[in-house]
């Protein structure tokens, strides 16, 4: 039995990320996919478009075998702490042969030799980045410059580090390694749109752009043709019932906390410096919406998506302290299971069989089998709470029914 794992956020599941599923399955030989996925919170900062459960279903109509949420500790951090934290989770399943990732430039073998340069750190790696830095450059610039100088063939490669999916690979990479994981890493060339553009393609646009455009205009005949037929007909069922959602939707529950977190400060909170929590609660009594105030606080130095992840930390109560817990306990304690197709039981079987952390499928088992794991508990309660505050977004803008998270129950087709 071969599996190859794919960490995502579906956000919303489209037509690249079903080119993805099937090409992973073609480069490693695989006969089950476990995707590891981001609940209802991305890295990006941002309240999910289509809440959990409905992006396992999309996954699993369009190929996955099994969905595994991602710990919103890891979920909504830096692309150092999501990839570690998703590659730790596949790695203890102890299943997983190979990771495939979506790139820019679709080359393992280069992607492979910066992450082993900055796992590594040679001496003359570390040498060249500080005289760049000495020089004035930025980071980003002299770590490409010290690349440059460390890595033969890499002057070709520069605009590498300009991509965000080759980042991401790259973290992937160095996880693996810090790991010391058996897990073998594929990349595919990605399709269609760039991350980062905002309009609309003929098929294959961006996750970006999907959410721009039903942001702006509110029409989904609009990414009919982005999305595969069944991810469509779920969001078809769903579109102003649970879903689209946005970030300034959270924009009344970030001010609440805001204020009640405004007496200590913020900077107890995840990537929240102590610079950045003055100006947040200098700036506090200009707040409007979720947007405006990323877009008040942001500086040259740090980004509008740095921001949002921070006030996403803050809103969902993610504190540094805890993350270094976490950190230092082994990274993940459990596995939950979000949806898993009926046909891969030979997969669940090996899974049980094979796993190093408990496989949590409903939440009321989950005390009795954390019961060794104080971490596992606290975390696993980060991601109810999350689900909660979401739930409590849906019910706010659309006036559906409360749902509580410990009733839901797993996705299966």
């Amino acid at each position: 039995m071969k599996v190859v794992g794919i960490v995502a956020e579906y956000n919303p599941f489209h037509n690249g990320h079903k080119f993805h599923m099937e090409q992973a399955r073609h480069l490693t030989g695989a006969d089950y996919v476990i995707v590891v996925m981001s609940g209802n919170f991305t890295q990006r900062g941002n309240p999910a478009l289509v809440d959990k459960y409905t992006r396992t279903r999309m996954a699993l109509e369009s190929g996955a075998d099994l969905v595994i949420e991602l710990p919103v500790y890891y979920a909504c951090t830096s692309a150092e702490f999501f990839a570690k934290g998703a590659i730790a989770l596949l790695d203890k399943l102890g299943i997983v042969d190979s990771i495939c990732f979506g790139s820019e430039c679709g080359d393992i073998r280069m992607l492979t030799k910066i992450a082993s340069v900055l796992h590594n750190e040679t001496d003359e790696f570390k040498l060249m980045l500080k005289a760049y830095l000495k020089e004035g450059k930025t980071f980003p610039q002299a770590r490409t410059l010290a690349l440059e100088a460390t890595i033969m063939d890499f002057a070709g490669h520069s605009s590498v580090l300009a991509s965000p999916n080759n980042i991401l690979g790259i973290e992937y990479i160095r996880a693996l390694m810090a790991l010391n994981s058996s897990i073998t890493p594929y990349t595919n060339l990605r399709i269609g749109s760039a991350y980062h553009e905002k309009r609309l393609s003929e098929h294959n646009s961006s996750a970006i752009a999907i959410r721009q455009s039903l942001e702006e205009r509110d029409d989904l005949l609009l990414i009919k043709g982005q999305v595969p037929d069944s991810a469509y007909e779920l969001m078809e069922a769903n579109f102003h019932k649970t879903f689209p959602i946005f970030a300034n939707d959270l924009s009344s529950l970030l001010k609440y906390k805001l204020l009640l977190e405004e007496p200590t400060g913020f900077s107890d909170f995840i990537d929240v410096s102590e610079d950045l929590s003055s100006r947040i609660a200098n700036n506090l009594y200009q707040y409007t919406n979720f947007n405006d105030f990323c877009d008040l606080l942001k500086t040259r130095d740090m980004t509008y998506a740095r921001i949002s992840r921070c006030l996403i930390h803050i809103l969902l109560d993610l504190r540094k302290s805890n993350l270094t817990r976490y950190w230092n306990s082994g990274i993940v304690s459990y596995a939950r299971m979000l949806g898993f197709k009926k046909s891969s039981t030979e997969l669940l079987s090996a899974l049980k069989a094979s796993s190093e952390i408990p496989l949590i499928s409903k939440l009321a088992n989950a005390a009795s089998l954390l019961t060794d794991s104080e971490f596992g508990i606290e975390m696993l309660n980060a991601d109810i709470l999350a689900a909660h505050i979401y739930d409590s977004m849906t019910c706010d803008k659309f006036g559906h029914p409360p749902v509580n998270e410990f009733i839901r129950n797993i996705v299966m087709i």
